[in-house]
This record gives structure tokens, sequence and C-alpha cells, in this order.
């Protein structure tokens, strides 16, 4: 072990390595100056930006405060059509699926056509009897035409024995028996003319065509409608598509189901066409106005902005078209801020596929300045 004077020996020769030079190393007191000049130099800076970058930030929200207005109580809307038969019956096939893209004209589903071919048959069935109809009635018609042929040669020869009874009578060779005869039978002519003519009347009558089908008899018209009826019935057991979409509500639609008419069978929604309805608080709506730009985001793709227009402001609040409207005539009322309806109209289709309901956020500049 080293005595206390060789440890003091050790000491003093790590003094010297340490210190080559042979100064004596600075002690901490003496570097306290020079580290304490940098921080009060960031002190100073920091006290000076952030007041002045808070006094920009509330300068500005300041100026520019209300001008923007935004909800999220906003939703995807898309033209929706219900599809319905006009005709009922029994359905046969069943071509629509759930969720499936269909092009307008596309079969849908199919109605049991037999019934409807059965009343086209019937139809034409009308048409030929009334063409049978139709000729018969022109044959009386000629037929009439002989008859007043007939009665007026009748008239005539009563005439001509008339005449020559009165030549006998003023001669004195005939009886006022003879006389009187001559005189009913010309009567009688002229009775059957006018008789043949009211029958030749009312077969031209029954002959006459309609002023709305120039040249047609009307019971042929009659019967050529109902025949255009029947088939138009007919074409339409087959139900298309009346738009391109994409078919929803379709599970209800079974094969051998009973259609029935007007009842919607399934629906379809336009997907190429769609808008943002956003339900602004009435508090928002003083500097709105139609044509403003509007932001618009989806909670189901938030990478993805969509640009837009104010198309048009509601009518009246959401809770005014209700079903069971608020009642605020009773005495309980408690004051609730309303909401307006604003249809947000897209400036252009989205890139990805936008489906009716999804959530967004809409933000609406009005322009607002103080």
């Amino acid at each position: 072990m080293l005595d206390r004077d060789e440890r003091i020996s050790v000491s003093e020769d790590m003094v010297e390595v340490d210190s080559p030079s042979g100064a004596a190393a600075p002690s901490p007191v003496a570097q306290q100056p020079s580290e304490k000049a940098p921080r009060k130099w960031l002190k100073r800076v920091v006290m000076v930006s952030v007041p002045l970058a808070l006094a920009v930030a509330g300068g500005y929200y300041w100026l520019s405060g209300g001008r923007y207005v935004s909800t999220d109580n906003a939703y995807v809307q898309q033209d929706k059509v219900a599809v319905t038969s006009e005709v009922g019956g029994p359905i046969i096939d069943v071509r629509a699926a759930e969720n499936m893209a269909v092009k307008a004209g596309d079969v849908l589903f199919r109605i049991d056509p037999e019934p409807y071919e059965l009343a086209v048959r019937q139809a034409d069935a009308d048409i030929a009897g009334a063409e049978v109809s139709v000729a018969t009635l022109a044959s009386e018609a000629r037929s009439t035409g002989v008859g007043i042929a007939a009665a007026q040669d009748a008239i005539d020869y009563a005439r001509i024995d008339l005449e020559r009874q009165q030549a006998l009578m003023a001669r004195g060779f005939t009886t006022k028996a003879r006389l009187d005869e001559a005189e009913r039978r010309v009567q009688m002519a002229r009775e059957q003319l006018r008789a043949a003519q009211a029958d030749a009347a009312d077969a031209r009558a029954k002959l006459a065509t309609g002023s709305a089908v120039p040249g047609v008899n009307p019971a042929i018209a009659q019967a050529r409608v109902r025949r255009e009826t029947a088939a138009l019935n007919l074409a339409r057991t087959v139900v298309r598509a009346p738009v391109s979409g994409r078919v929803v509500q379709a599970d209800r639609l079974q094969k051998g189901q009973a259609m029935v008419v007007g009842l919607p069978a399934l629906t379809l929604v336009v997907d190429d066409r769609s808008w943002i309805e956003a339900n602004f608080k009435e508090t928002d709506l003083d500097h709105m106005r139609v044509g403003q730009a509007a932001e618009v985001t989806l909670d189901a793709y938030p990478d993805l902005k969509l640009t837009g227009r104010v198309e048009s402001i509601g009518a009246g609040t959401g809770a005014e078209f209700s079903v069971l409207p608020a009642q605020n005539a009773t005495g309980n009322w408690v004051k609730v801020t309303q909401r307006v309806p604003v249809r947000i109209r897209l400036d252009k289709p989205a890139d990805r596929r936008l489906i009716a309901g999804l959530s967004a956020e809409v933000t609406v500049d009005t322009g607002k300045r103080k």
C-alpha cells in the first residue's frame, strides 16, 4: 500500500498530466456568464414572438369570423326510382338481384303472359266481327237504295193512275170510289218512299266514319283500340329497368309471387348522379347564398376532398315536413335550433364510388368578412 507521501506525489503527477500547459483548469463558476447569454436571448424571442403570433391569429379570426360555416349532419343522396308493375299476375321469372348493376331497358322480371295473350286473341276476333258487321251494313245500305227506287216508281205509277181517274171522272166515265182509291195509292207510295229513305239514312249513319279516325268505321276503330290495349298489356308483362342504376330491395321479389298493380316491386338507385344534402343550423344561414363554394369530405374516404356549390336552400326545416310535425302551441314549449336542408352540387364526379347515405362533412365559404 502507498503511504501518505506517495499518494500526494501521485496526485500531483496526475494534475500535471491533465494540465500540460501548467495552467490551472477553469472552474465551473467562471463558465456560467457565457452560458446564460444565449438563454436570455432565446427567452426574449419567445416572449415577443408568441404574443405576436397570437395577435395575428386573433386578428385573422376576427376578420374572417363567420365566413366559413360547416356541419357534419350531411349525407350523400342519389335518385331512387321505385319499379312497379302496370299489370297484375303471378311472377314467372326473376332476373334482378340485390346490388346488381342494370342499364335502362334490361329485363328485371316477368309476369305470366297467358291471360294477356288470350285478350289479344279476343281483340283480334272483335276486329273480325266488326268488319263483318260493317260489310252487312253496307249490303243493307245498298238494299235501301233499291227500296227507294222501287218506292219512287210506285209513286210515279200511282200519280199516272190518279191523273187518269181524274180525267175519267171529269167526263163521267168512272166512279168516285175509283178516284179515291187512286189517291190512296199515291199516298201509300209516298209513305213507302219516306220509309225507304229513313232506312237508307240509318244505314248510312251506321256506316259513317268517325272524325277522330277518318275513313274507319267507329265499330272497327273501337275494336282496333281494344286490340292495341291488349297488346300493350301483354308487353307490360315483361318489366324492364326504366333507368340505369343499381338494384336494391330485390329480396322481396320471388318467383310465384302475385304481383299487384302499382305496388313497388324493387328500387333502382341512380348512382351516376350524386349530391350532398347538408342540414345546416338556422343560425348559419344568414350569409349563405345559392352558388357559394363548398368543400366536402366523407367519413368513408378521409383522403378524398370534393368541391361543389350550393345548389338550393330548403323551403322548410326538416321538422316542418316530418310525419309527425312538432306541436309548438303546447304550454311545455322548448326552443330548439332548427336545421334546414341545403343541397350541394358536386363540381365533378368523385374518383371513388359514392353510396347513398354516406356521412359527410360540408364547409361553405359564405365570403363574409368583417
